[in-house]
Protein backbone atom coordinates (compact mmCIF):
# COMPACT_ATOMS: atom_id res chain seq x y z
CA UNK A 1 0.00 0.00 0.00
CA UNK A 2 0.25 2.60 0.31
CA UNK A 3 0.79 5.96 -0.46
CA UNK A 4 0.64 7.76 2.70
CA UNK A 5 -0.26 11.31 3.53
CA UNK A 6 0.87 12.84 6.77
CA UNK A 7 0.20 16.42 7.80
CA UNK A 8 -0.71 17.43 4.30
CA UNK A 9 2.38 15.91 2.67
CA UNK A 10 2.06 12.84 0.48
CA UNK A 11 4.37 10.06 1.58
CA UNK A 12 4.83 7.30 -0.97
CA UNK A 13 6.66 4.07 -0.34
CA UNK A 14 9.74 2.14 -1.21
CA UNK A 15 12.85 0.52 0.23
CA UNK A 16 16.48 0.58 -0.84
CA UNK A 17 19.28 -1.93 -0.86
CA UNK A 18 22.87 -1.28 -1.90
CA UNK A 19 24.29 -3.74 -4.39
CA UNK A 20 26.81 -4.90 -1.79
CA UNK A 21 24.06 -5.88 0.63
CA UNK A 22 23.19 -9.04 -1.23
CA UNK A 23 25.72 -11.31 -2.80
CA UNK A 24 24.35 -14.82 -2.94
CA UNK A 25 21.66 -16.67 -1.09
CA UNK A 26 22.26 -20.18 0.13
CA UNK A 27 19.86 -22.46 -1.74
CA UNK A 28 17.03 -23.84 0.31
CA UNK A 29 14.96 -26.83 -0.73
CA UNK A 30 11.48 -25.94 -1.90
CA UNK A 31 8.82 -26.86 0.67
CA UNK A 32 6.70 -29.84 -0.21
CA UNK A 33 2.97 -29.67 -0.65
CA UNK A 34 2.38 -31.63 2.55
CA UNK A 35 0.69 -29.90 5.43
CA UNK A 36 3.40 -29.16 7.97
CA UNK A 37 5.17 -26.55 10.05
CA UNK A 38 8.92 -26.62 9.43
CA UNK A 39 9.86 -24.32 12.31
CA UNK A 40 11.00 -27.03 14.73
CA UNK A 41 13.19 -29.03 12.36
CA UNK A 42 14.74 -25.92 10.81
CA UNK A 43 14.98 -23.61 13.82
CA UNK A 44 18.68 -24.26 14.53
CA UNK A 45 19.57 -23.63 10.87
CA UNK A 46 17.55 -20.43 10.81
CA UNK A 47 19.22 -19.06 13.92
CA UNK A 48 22.71 -19.97 12.79
CA UNK A 49 22.11 -17.97 9.61
CA UNK A 50 20.49 -15.03 11.31
CA UNK A 51 23.59 -13.17 12.41
CA UNK A 52 21.90 -12.57 15.77
CA UNK A 53 19.66 -9.73 16.78
CA UNK A 54 16.03 -9.42 15.87
CA UNK A 55 16.32 -11.98 13.06
CA UNK A 56 16.51 -14.65 15.76
CA UNK A 57 12.79 -14.05 16.28
CA UNK A 58 11.95 -15.24 12.78
CA UNK A 59 10.88 -18.89 12.60
CA UNK A 60 11.50 -21.16 9.64
CA UNK A 61 8.98 -21.18 6.83
CA UNK A 62 5.50 -22.51 7.66
CA UNK A 63 3.65 -24.49 4.98
CA UNK A 64 -0.03 -25.44 5.07
CA UNK A 65 -2.66 -26.79 2.68
CA UNK A 66 -6.10 -25.24 2.18
CA UNK A 67 -9.10 -25.22 -0.14
CA UNK A 68 -11.40 -22.44 -1.29
CA UNK A 69 -14.46 -22.22 -3.52
CA UNK A 70 -13.66 -20.07 -6.56
CA UNK A 71 -15.69 -19.73 -9.75
CA UNK A 72 -17.95 -22.60 -8.75
CA UNK A 73 -15.13 -25.06 -8.12
CA UNK A 74 -13.07 -26.11 -5.11
CA UNK A 75 -9.46 -25.03 -5.50
CA UNK A 76 -6.75 -26.64 -3.39
CA UNK A 77 -3.71 -24.49 -2.67
CA UNK A 78 -0.56 -24.41 -0.58
CA UNK A 79 0.18 -21.36 1.58
CA UNK A 80 3.74 -20.59 2.66
CA UNK A 81 4.79 -17.88 5.08
CA UNK A 82 8.51 -17.37 5.41
CA UNK A 83 11.58 -15.34 4.59
CA UNK A 84 14.17 -15.08 1.86
CA UNK A 85 17.66 -14.16 2.99
CA UNK A 86 19.88 -11.40 1.62
CA UNK A 87 23.63 -11.59 2.28
CA UNK A 88 26.44 -9.05 2.33
CA UNK A 89 29.82 -9.46 0.64
CA UNK A 90 31.26 -11.15 3.74
CA UNK A 91 28.69 -13.93 3.46
CA UNK A 92 26.74 -12.82 6.52
CA UNK A 93 22.97 -12.59 6.36
CA UNK A 94 22.21 -8.88 6.21
CA UNK A 95 18.41 -9.01 5.97
CA UNK A 96 15.39 -11.27 5.76
CA UNK A 97 12.49 -10.48 3.42
CA UNK A 98 9.15 -11.81 4.63
CA UNK A 99 6.72 -13.19 2.08
CA UNK A 100 3.42 -15.03 1.87
CA UNK A 101 2.74 -17.26 -1.12
CA UNK A 102 -0.41 -18.99 -2.34
CA UNK A 103 0.14 -21.65 -4.99
CA UNK A 104 -2.59 -23.70 -6.63
CA UNK A 105 -2.09 -27.33 -5.59
CA UNK A 106 -1.54 -28.74 -9.07
CA UNK A 107 1.31 -26.24 -9.46
CA UNK A 108 3.27 -28.00 -6.73
CA UNK A 109 3.38 -31.13 -8.86
CA UNK A 110 3.91 -29.56 -12.27
CA UNK A 111 7.18 -27.66 -12.63
CA UNK A 112 7.49 -25.20 -15.51
CA UNK A 113 3.72 -24.81 -15.79
CA UNK A 114 2.17 -22.06 -17.86
CA UNK A 115 0.21 -20.87 -14.83
CA UNK A 116 1.18 -17.24 -14.10
CA UNK A 117 2.81 -16.16 -10.87
CA UNK A 118 2.28 -12.63 -9.56
CA UNK A 119 4.51 -10.81 -7.07
CA UNK A 120 2.55 -8.30 -5.01
CA UNK A 121 3.58 -5.35 -2.85
CA UNK A 122 2.14 -2.17 -1.44
CA UNK A 123 3.71 1.27 -1.26
CA UNK A 124 4.20 3.59 1.68
CA UNK A 125 6.89 4.38 2.26
CA UNK A 126 6.83 1.63 4.79
CA UNK A 127 3.59 -0.17 3.91
CA UNK A 128 3.31 -3.94 4.28
CA UNK A 129 1.51 -6.19 1.81
CA UNK A 130 -1.31 -7.06 4.22
CA UNK A 131 -3.47 -4.44 2.50
CA UNK A 132 -3.53 -6.20 -0.86
CA UNK A 133 -3.34 -9.64 0.76
CA UNK A 134 -6.46 -9.29 2.91
CA UNK A 135 -8.06 -6.55 0.85
CA UNK A 136 -7.92 -7.80 -2.72
CA UNK A 137 -5.96 -10.80 -3.99
CA UNK A 138 -5.58 -13.35 -1.20
CA UNK A 139 -7.88 -16.30 -0.40
CA UNK A 140 -9.00 -14.61 2.83
CA UNK A 141 -10.42 -11.09 3.04
CA UNK A 142 -11.03 -8.68 5.90
CA UNK A 143 -14.72 -7.74 5.92
CA UNK A 144 -15.41 -4.27 7.37
CA UNK A 145 -19.14 -4.86 7.71
CA UNK A 146 -22.16 -3.26 6.00
CA UNK A 147 -20.62 0.23 6.14
CA UNK A 148 -17.36 -1.11 4.65
CA UNK A 149 -15.38 0.92 7.20
CA UNK A 150 -15.94 -0.67 10.64
CA UNK A 151 -12.42 -1.63 11.67
CA UNK A 152 -13.35 -2.44 15.26
CA UNK A 153 -15.64 -5.30 14.23
CA UNK A 154 -13.87 -6.44 11.05
CA UNK A 155 -13.71 -10.18 10.52
CA UNK A 156 -11.79 -12.51 8.24
CA UNK A 157 -13.86 -14.33 5.61
CA UNK A 158 -13.18 -16.35 2.48
CA UNK A 159 -12.54 -14.20 -0.58
CA UNK A 160 -14.59 -15.49 -3.55
CA UNK A 161 -12.81 -12.96 -5.79
CA UNK A 162 -9.31 -14.13 -4.88
CA UNK A 163 -6.87 -13.76 -7.75
CA UNK A 164 -5.69 -17.28 -6.95
CA UNK A 165 -8.39 -18.30 -9.43
CA UNK A 166 -6.12 -17.21 -12.30
CA UNK A 167 -2.61 -16.68 -10.91
CA UNK A 168 -0.36 -17.92 -8.12
CA UNK A 169 0.55 -15.17 -5.67
CA UNK A 170 3.64 -14.10 -3.72
CA UNK A 171 3.19 -11.08 -1.45
CA UNK A 172 6.42 -9.35 -0.40
CA UNK A 173 7.01 -6.98 2.51
CA UNK A 174 9.92 -4.54 1.99
CA UNK A 175 12.48 -4.16 4.75
CA UNK A 176 11.07 -2.43 7.82
CA UNK A 177 7.50 -3.53 7.05
CA UNK A 178 5.63 -6.66 8.02
CA UNK A 179 8.22 -9.06 9.40
CA UNK A 180 11.05 -8.02 7.06
CA UNK A 181 14.10 -6.79 8.97
CA UNK A 182 17.83 -6.16 8.71
CA UNK A 183 20.27 -7.97 11.01
CA UNK A 184 21.50 -4.60 12.29
CA UNK A 185 18.93 -1.91 13.00
CA UNK A 186 21.08 0.87 11.52
CA UNK A 187 21.29 -0.96 8.20
CA UNK A 188 17.58 -0.52 7.50
CA UNK A 189 18.25 2.96 6.09
CA UNK A 190 20.23 1.32 3.29
CA UNK A 191 16.96 -0.07 1.92
CA UNK A 192 15.18 3.27 1.66
CA UNK A 193 15.58 4.51 -1.91
CA UNK A 194 14.23 4.15 -5.43
CA UNK A 195 17.19 2.33 -6.96
CA UNK A 196 18.06 0.26 -3.90
CA UNK A 197 14.47 -0.82 -3.36
CA UNK A 198 14.03 -1.95 -6.95
CA UNK A 199 17.23 -4.00 -6.67
CA UNK A 200 16.14 -5.62 -3.40
CA UNK A 201 12.69 -6.52 -4.70
CA UNK A 202 14.16 -7.86 -7.95
CA UNK A 203 16.65 -10.01 -6.03
CA UNK A 204 13.89 -11.36 -3.78
CA UNK A 205 11.73 -12.26 -6.78
CA UNK A 206 14.66 -13.97 -8.49
CA UNK A 207 15.40 -16.01 -5.36
CA UNK A 208 11.82 -17.18 -5.03
CA UNK A 209 11.54 -18.19 -8.68
CA UNK A 210 14.84 -20.08 -8.49
CA UNK A 211 14.06 -21.87 -5.22
CA UNK A 212 10.62 -22.94 -6.37
CA UNK A 213 11.59 -23.94 -9.91
CA UNK A 214 9.30 -21.31 -11.41
CA UNK A 215 11.70 -19.43 -13.67
CA UNK A 216 9.71 -20.58 -16.70
CA UNK A 217 6.35 -19.31 -15.43
CA UNK A 218 4.82 -16.11 -16.83
CA UNK A 219 5.77 -13.51 -14.22
CA UNK A 220 3.64 -10.49 -13.31
CA UNK A 221 3.99 -7.68 -10.78
CA UNK A 222 1.15 -5.97 -8.91
CA UNK A 223 1.79 -2.82 -6.90
CA UNK A 224 -0.42 -0.31 -5.14
CA UNK A 225 0.41 3.41 -4.85
CA UNK A 226 4.18 3.71 -4.58
CA UNK A 227 4.03 -0.02 -5.19
CA UNK A 228 2.94 0.78 -8.75
CA UNK A 229 6.04 2.95 -9.14
CA UNK A 230 8.06 0.11 -7.60
CA UNK A 231 6.60 -2.40 -10.07
CA UNK A 232 7.97 -0.49 -13.06
CA UNK A 233 11.39 0.00 -11.45
CA UNK A 234 11.56 -3.63 -10.31
CA UNK A 235 10.58 -4.88 -13.78
CA UNK A 236 13.51 -2.97 -15.23
CA UNK A 237 15.86 -4.28 -12.51
CA UNK A 238 14.68 -7.85 -13.06
CA UNK A 239 15.58 -7.60 -16.73
CA UNK A 240 18.84 -5.70 -16.34
CA UNK A 241 20.28 -7.41 -13.25
CA UNK A 242 18.53 -10.80 -12.88
CA UNK A 243 17.89 -11.78 -16.49
CA UNK A 244 14.16 -12.16 -15.87
CA UNK A 245 11.72 -10.70 -18.38
CA UNK A 246 8.36 -9.80 -16.83
CA UNK A 247 5.17 -10.55 -18.78
CA UNK A 248 3.26 -7.58 -17.40
CA UNK A 249 2.59 -5.27 -14.50
CA UNK A 250 -0.62 -4.11 -12.83
CA UNK A 251 -0.61 -0.76 -11.07
CA UNK A 252 -3.34 0.17 -8.58
CA UNK A 253 -3.68 3.86 -7.64
CA UNK A 254 -0.08 4.33 -8.73
CA UNK A 255 2.41 7.12 -8.41
CA UNK A 256 3.64 7.53 -11.99
CA UNK A 257 5.12 11.01 -12.20
CA UNK A 258 6.09 13.14 -9.22
CA UNK A 259 5.78 16.40 -11.15
CA UNK A 260 2.09 15.68 -11.80
CA UNK A 261 1.38 14.48 -8.25
CA UNK A 262 3.26 16.87 -5.98
CA UNK A 263 2.66 20.19 -7.71
CA UNK A 264 -1.04 20.69 -7.13
CA UNK A 265 -0.60 23.63 -4.77
CA UNK A 266 1.43 25.78 -7.15
CA UNK A 267 1.43 24.31 -10.67
CA UNK A 268 -1.60 24.74 -12.89
CA UNK A 269 -1.35 21.30 -14.52
CA UNK A 270 -1.04 19.50 -11.20
CA UNK A 271 -4.10 21.32 -9.86
CA UNK A 272 -6.06 20.60 -13.04
CA UNK A 273 -5.35 16.87 -12.74
CA UNK A 274 -6.67 16.86 -9.16
CA UNK A 275 -9.94 18.68 -9.91
CA UNK A 276 -11.78 15.67 -11.48
CA UNK A 277 -11.36 13.66 -8.26
CA UNK A 278 -12.99 16.46 -6.24
CA UNK A 279 -15.77 16.61 -8.84
CA UNK A 280 -16.35 12.86 -8.50
CA UNK A 281 -16.55 13.16 -4.72
CA UNK A 282 -19.13 15.96 -4.97
CA UNK A 283 -21.24 13.92 -7.39
CA UNK A 284 -21.07 10.97 -4.99
CA UNK A 285 -22.07 13.19 -2.08
CA UNK A 286 -25.18 14.24 -4.00
CA UNK A 287 -25.87 10.62 -5.08
CA UNK A 288 -25.68 11.91 -8.65
CA UNK A 289 -22.55 10.27 -10.06
CA UNK A 290 -22.66 9.86 -13.84
CA UNK A 291 -19.98 9.35 -16.45
CA UNK A 292 -21.41 12.22 -18.50
CA UNK A 293 -21.02 14.72 -15.65
CA UNK A 294 -17.63 13.32 -14.71
CA UNK A 295 -16.36 13.68 -18.25
CA UNK A 296 -17.65 17.25 -18.33
CA UNK A 297 -15.60 17.97 -15.19
CA UNK A 298 -12.52 16.41 -16.81
CA UNK A 299 -12.98 18.62 -19.88
CA UNK A 300 -13.36 21.76 -17.77
CA UNK A 301 -10.28 20.85 -15.70
CA UNK A 302 -7.99 20.67 -18.74
CA UNK A 303 -9.47 23.66 -20.59
CA UNK A 304 -10.97 26.69 -18.80
CA UNK A 305 -9.71 25.75 -15.33
CA UNK A 306 -6.16 25.03 -16.49
CA UNK A 307 -6.02 28.19 -18.60
CA UNK A 308 -7.30 30.39 -15.79
CA UNK A 309 -4.82 29.01 -13.25
CA UNK A 310 -1.91 29.32 -15.68
CA UNK A 311 -2.65 32.97 -16.48
CA UNK A 312 -3.03 36.12 -14.37
CA UNK A 313 -5.62 36.16 -11.61
CA UNK A 314 -9.12 36.78 -13.00
CA UNK A 315 -10.95 39.96 -11.98
CA UNK A 316 -14.46 41.33 -11.99
CA UNK A 317 -17.38 39.31 -13.40
CA UNK A 318 -15.02 36.78 -14.99
CA UNK A 319 -13.56 35.96 -11.60
CA UNK A 320 -17.02 35.60 -10.02
CA UNK A 321 -18.19 33.26 -12.77
CA UNK A 322 -15.02 31.16 -12.67
CA UNK A 323 -14.90 30.71 -8.90
CA UNK A 324 -18.61 29.93 -8.79
CA UNK A 325 -18.21 27.23 -11.41
CA UNK A 326 -15.36 25.63 -9.45
CA UNK A 327 -17.54 25.82 -6.32
CA UNK A 328 -20.43 24.13 -8.10
CA UNK A 329 -18.19 21.33 -9.35
CA UNK A 330 -16.30 20.67 -6.11
CA UNK A 331 -18.69 21.68 -3.34
CA UNK A 332 -16.11 24.02 -1.81
CA UNK A 333 -17.25 27.49 -0.66
CA UNK A 334 -16.59 30.14 -3.29
CA UNK A 335 -14.70 32.43 -0.91
CA UNK A 336 -12.30 29.60 -0.04
CA UNK A 337 -11.60 29.02 -3.74
CA UNK A 338 -11.16 32.76 -4.41
CA UNK A 339 -8.74 33.16 -1.51
CA UNK A 340 -6.50 30.48 -3.03
CA UNK A 341 -6.90 31.68 -6.64
CA UNK A 342 -8.38 28.32 -7.58
CA UNK A 343 -5.51 26.21 -6.21
CA UNK A 344 -7.54 24.17 -3.77
CA UNK A 345 -5.37 21.14 -2.99
CA UNK A 346 -4.90 21.98 0.71
CA UNK A 347 -8.31 23.59 1.13
CA UNK A 348 -10.65 20.68 0.62
CA UNK A 349 -9.59 18.57 3.64
CA UNK A 350 -10.67 21.25 6.10
CA UNK A 351 -13.34 23.13 4.15
CA UNK A 352 -15.15 20.58 1.97
CA UNK A 353 -17.26 19.46 4.93
CA UNK A 354 -16.39 22.41 7.14
CA UNK A 355 -20.01 23.30 7.83
CA UNK A 356 -20.40 19.80 9.30
CA UNK A 357 -17.23 20.22 11.38
CA UNK A 358 -15.72 17.25 9.57
CA UNK A 359 -12.45 16.48 7.79
CA UNK A 360 -12.43 14.52 4.55
CA UNK A 361 -9.88 11.86 3.63
CA UNK A 362 -7.25 12.40 0.98
CA UNK A 363 -7.50 8.67 0.26
CA UNK A 364 -11.21 8.86 -0.47
CA UNK A 365 -12.74 12.33 -0.62
CA UNK A 366 -16.21 10.85 -0.14
CA UNK A 367 -15.33 9.77 3.42
CA UNK A 368 -15.17 12.15 6.37
CA UNK A 369 -14.71 12.08 10.13
CA UNK A 370 -15.46 14.63 12.88
CA UNK A 371 -12.90 17.43 13.03
CA UNK A 372 -11.08 17.14 16.39
CA UNK A 373 -10.16 20.85 16.22
CA UNK A 374 -12.95 22.69 14.40
CA UNK A 375 -11.73 26.06 15.67
CA UNK A 376 -8.30 25.65 14.07
CA UNK A 377 -7.39 26.62 10.52
CA UNK A 378 -5.05 23.65 10.31
CA UNK A 379 -6.10 20.39 8.68
CA UNK A 380 -3.17 18.51 10.20
CA UNK A 381 -5.06 15.67 11.81
CA UNK A 382 -5.39 11.91 11.46
CA UNK A 383 -6.79 10.81 8.12
CA UNK A 384 -10.22 9.12 8.32
CA UNK A 385 -8.99 6.27 6.10
CA UNK A 386 -5.24 5.98 6.66
CA UNK A 387 -5.49 6.32 10.42
CA UNK A 388 -8.96 4.84 10.67
CA UNK A 389 -10.50 1.51 9.78
CA UNK A 390 -7.74 0.20 7.50
CA UNK A 391 -5.36 -0.07 10.45
CA UNK A 392 -7.23 -3.28 11.25
CA UNK A 393 -5.38 -4.99 8.41
CA UNK A 394 -2.26 -5.19 10.60
CA UNK A 395 -3.70 -7.07 13.55
CA UNK A 396 -5.86 -9.20 11.29
CA UNK A 397 -2.89 -10.38 9.23
CA UNK A 398 -0.73 -11.09 12.30
CA UNK A 399 -3.48 -13.31 13.73
CA UNK A 400 -4.14 -14.95 10.36
CA UNK A 401 -0.47 -15.76 9.83
CA UNK A 402 -0.14 -17.25 13.31
CA UNK A 403 -3.41 -19.11 13.68
CA UNK A 404 -4.19 -20.23 10.12
CA UNK A 405 -0.83 -20.26 8.35
CA UNK A 406 1.37 -21.36 11.25
CA UNK A 407 3.95 -18.53 11.25
CA UNK A 408 4.61 -17.98 14.96
CA UNK A 409 6.92 -15.17 16.05
CA UNK A 410 7.16 -12.67 18.88
CA UNK A 411 8.20 -9.95 16.43
CA UNK A 412 5.68 -7.14 15.90
CA UNK A 413 4.03 -7.07 12.48
CA UNK A 414 4.57 -3.54 11.12
CA UNK A 415 1.70 -2.53 8.85
CA UNK A 416 2.88 1.06 8.33
CA UNK A 417 6.45 1.99 9.24
CA UNK A 418 6.59 5.61 10.33
CA UNK A 419 9.55 7.76 9.36
CA UNK A 420 10.55 5.94 6.19
CA UNK A 421 9.40 8.69 3.82
CA UNK A 422 11.62 11.34 5.36
CA UNK A 423 14.67 9.13 4.82
CA UNK A 424 13.76 8.09 1.30
CA UNK A 425 16.36 8.56 -1.42
CA UNK A 426 14.38 9.75 -4.46
CA UNK A 427 17.48 10.38 -6.55
CA UNK A 428 19.14 13.61 -7.63
CA UNK A 429 15.93 15.39 -8.58
CA UNK A 430 13.98 14.56 -5.43
CA UNK A 431 10.46 13.23 -5.40
CA UNK A 432 9.17 16.02 -7.66
CA UNK A 433 11.29 14.60 -10.47
CA UNK A 434 10.66 10.93 -9.72
CA UNK A 435 8.93 9.22 -12.64
CA UNK A 436 8.40 5.81 -14.22
CA UNK A 437 7.14 7.17 -17.54
CA UNK A 438 10.43 6.38 -19.27
CA UNK A 439 10.53 2.96 -17.61
CA UNK A 440 7.10 2.10 -18.98
CA UNK A 441 8.03 3.29 -22.45
CA UNK A 442 11.21 1.23 -22.46
CA UNK A 443 9.52 -1.90 -21.11
CA UNK A 444 6.80 -1.65 -23.74
CA UNK A 445 9.25 -0.89 -26.53
CA UNK A 446 11.78 -3.67 -25.94
CA UNK A 447 9.32 -6.47 -25.16
CA UNK A 448 6.54 -6.80 -27.78
CA UNK A 449 4.38 -8.95 -25.48
CA UNK A 450 4.79 -6.87 -22.30
CA UNK A 451 1.49 -5.43 -21.08
CA UNK A 452 0.38 -2.90 -18.48
CA UNK A 453 -2.88 -2.40 -16.58
CA UNK A 454 -3.40 0.83 -14.60
CA UNK A 455 -6.37 1.13 -12.24
CA UNK A 456 -7.50 4.15 -10.20
CA UNK A 457 -10.37 5.24 -7.99
CA UNK A 458 -12.39 8.31 -8.96
CA UNK A 459 -12.32 9.95 -5.53
CA UNK A 460 -8.62 9.47 -4.69
CA UNK A 461 -6.64 12.67 -4.07
CA UNK A 462 -3.38 10.94 -3.07
CA UNK A 463 -2.75 9.70 -6.61
CA UNK A 464 -5.51 11.32 -8.71
CA UNK A 465 -6.80 9.23 -11.57
CA UNK A 466 -6.47 12.10 -14.05
CA UNK A 467 -2.69 12.09 -13.48
CA UNK A 468 -2.53 8.43 -14.53
CA UNK A 469 -4.74 9.18 -17.53
CA UNK A 470 -2.45 12.04 -18.53
CA UNK A 471 0.57 9.71 -18.55
CA UNK A 472 -1.29 7.09 -20.60
CA UNK A 473 -2.63 9.69 -23.04
CA UNK A 474 0.91 10.91 -23.72
CA UNK A 475 2.45 7.52 -24.48
CA UNK A 476 3.43 6.94 -28.13
CA UNK A 477 0.54 5.55 -30.16
CA UNK A 478 2.67 2.56 -31.12
CA UNK A 479 2.68 1.42 -27.48
CA UNK A 480 -0.82 2.16 -26.20
CA UNK A 481 -2.48 -0.97 -27.59
CA UNK A 482 -0.82 -2.92 -24.75
CA UNK A 483 -1.81 -0.48 -22.00
CA UNK A 484 -5.16 -0.79 -20.24
CA UNK A 485 -6.48 2.11 -18.13
CA UNK A 486 -9.46 1.64 -15.80
CA UNK A 487 -11.22 3.87 -13.28
CA UNK A 488 -13.64 2.62 -10.60
CA UNK A 489 -15.92 4.17 -8.02
CA UNK A 490 -14.05 4.62 -4.75
CA UNK A 491 -10.78 6.01 -3.52
CA UNK A 492 -7.15 5.04 -3.18
CA UNK A 493 -8.00 1.62 -1.71
CA UNK A 494 -10.93 1.05 -4.02
CA UNK A 495 -11.00 -2.63 -3.08
CA UNK A 496 -12.69 -1.74 0.22
CA UNK A 497 -15.76 -0.99 -1.92
CA UNK A 498 -17.29 -4.34 -2.91
CA UNK A 499 -18.59 -3.51 -6.43
CA UNK A 500 -15.26 -1.91 -7.38
CA UNK A 501 -13.26 -4.81 -5.98
CA UNK A 502 -15.35 -7.25 -8.01
CA UNK A 503 -15.10 -5.15 -11.17
CA UNK A 504 -11.33 -4.69 -10.84
CA UNK A 505 -10.84 -8.42 -10.27
CA UNK A 506 -12.93 -9.27 -13.34
CA UNK A 507 -10.88 -6.85 -15.46
CA UNK A 508 -7.63 -8.28 -14.07
CA UNK A 509 -8.78 -11.80 -14.96
CA UNK A 510 -9.36 -10.64 -18.54
CA UNK A 511 -5.91 -9.00 -18.54
CA UNK A 512 -4.24 -12.30 -17.61
CA UNK A 513 -6.35 -14.28 -20.11
CA UNK A 514 -5.30 -11.98 -22.96
CA UNK A 515 -1.68 -12.40 -21.92
CA UNK A 516 -2.05 -16.16 -22.24
CA UNK A 517 -3.59 -15.75 -25.71
CA UNK A 518 -0.59 -13.78 -26.94
CA UNK A 519 1.95 -16.46 -25.98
Amino acid sequence: MKHLIRNGAIALALVSLPASAWAQDTARPAPSAQHRDTSLQDSSRAKSESGGGVLNLLPADAVSDHTIDLDGRKLAYTATTGTLNLYDQSGQRSAAMFYTSYVAKDQNEKQGSDRPITFVFNGGPGAASAFLNLGLVGPRRLDFGPTERDGAHAKLVDNPQSWLAFTDLVLIDPIGTGWSRTAKADDAKNFYGVRQDAQAIAKTIALYLSHQGRTGSPTYLLGESYGGFRAAKAASALSDEQGIVVSGILMLSPLLDGALTFGGNRLALGAALQLPSLAAAELERRNAFSLKDQQAAEHFALTDYLTMLAGPAPTGPDADAFYQRVADITGLPRDVIRKRRGFIRDAYVKHLRGSDHALVSRYDVTLAAPDPAPGSDSAHSDDPVLDGFIRAYGGAFANYARNELGFKTEMTYTLLADGVNGRWDWGSGGRAMASVTDDLRQLLAINPTFRVMIANGYSDLVTPYAASKYVVDHLPETLTDRVSFKVYRGGHMLYTHTPSREAFTADAKTFYARGAEKK
